[in-house]
């Protein structure tokens, strides 16, 4: 896996991807559902690299984390195919799913704007925006509970252009200085070298990046919360709500068991051990 960080460099959170691949002349429709990637005889999986969630091995070109995980078990335990995954960004994880260049989009938060564009699985984990910064940075105020303790003229504030934490977070933002990065590598590193102020993130993958940096890194779950929302799979507007309904009765029975709490905390592992 990419180092991100060690220090930064040394913890990897991998970087985003390339564009996506072209559609194939075997994929199925969206209305087809199941029936059609079953005849194409693959599952496309689009995925935008955001470690614990996806991660990709960048000298073998192979996928972890547990959203890859959950895709690959998908396809293979209830559709008896090989799965596929398609290299993407997250400025085009949507507009490639609406495109029909692959069957799922992973690791999506389910936001009311994705929403009126495209169809959802149920959650497979929960979802939280933190904000992440030096707890020696002179520019926060102490005892900062909110957003708006942070949103002042000369402070920056990073995200990972076209994610949830941009699209959630900028509308907020009214003095602070938004720094939209291409991957979450540079969001990172932007704050390691104050460069920004702050970095929004998802609270377990803002959490990983404290374990790494415990001299200086902290972060403020603030209230009122930020994006308090499930991430599950994205699919095609046009996909039969009966194949949802079976990947959803999937998706169930992997939380149920604590399977899926046991494929982030491998993941997680994976990444920590990345930076060792």
């Amino acid at each position: 896996m990419i180092h991100p960080f060690k220090s930064l460099a040394a913890l990897g959170l991998a970087a985003v991807l390339g564009l996506a691949a072209p559609l194939t002349a075997t994929a199925g429709s969206p209305e087809e559902g199941w029936a059609g990637v079953q005849a194409a005889g693959k599952l496309r999986c689009g995925a935008a690299v955001f470690p614990p969630y996806v991660m990709r091995d960048p000298v073998t070109g192979e996928y972890s984390g547990f959203f890859a995980d959950l895709c690959r078990e998908f396809g293979e335990e209830v559709l008896n195919v090989p799965v596929e995954f398609v290299d993407t960004t997250w400025d085009n994880i949507v507009a490639g799913l609406q495109a029909g260049k692959w069957d799922l989009s992973l690791a999506l938060n389910r936001t009311p704007t994705r929403a009126l564009a495209i169809a959802f699985s149920d959650p497979a984990v929960p979802y939280e925006i933190t904000l992440l910064y030096n707890k020696d940075n002179p520019k926060i105020p102490a005892g900062a509970k909110s957003l708006a303790d942070l949103d002042k003229d000369d402070v920056t504030i990073a995200v990972v252009s076209g994610t949830a934490m941009d699209k959630s977070v900028s509308p907020l933002v009214k003095k602070a200085k938004i720094v939209r990065l291409p991957s979450s590598d540079e969001a990172r590193l932007a704050v390691m070298s104050r460069r920004a102020d702050v970095l929004a993130d998802p609270s377990d993958t803002n959490r990983l990046f404290i374990a790494a940096n415990k001299d200086w890194a902290v972060d403020l779950a603030p209230e009122p919360a930020i994006a308090k929302q499930g991430i599950g799979f994205g699919l095609n507007a046009g996909f039969p709500a009966k194949d949802i309904d079976a990947l959803n009765i999937f998706i169930e029975e992997k939380v149920a068991t604590g399977h899926v709490e046991a494929l982030v905390e491998k993941s997680v592992q994976e990444v920590l051990a990345e930076g060792q």
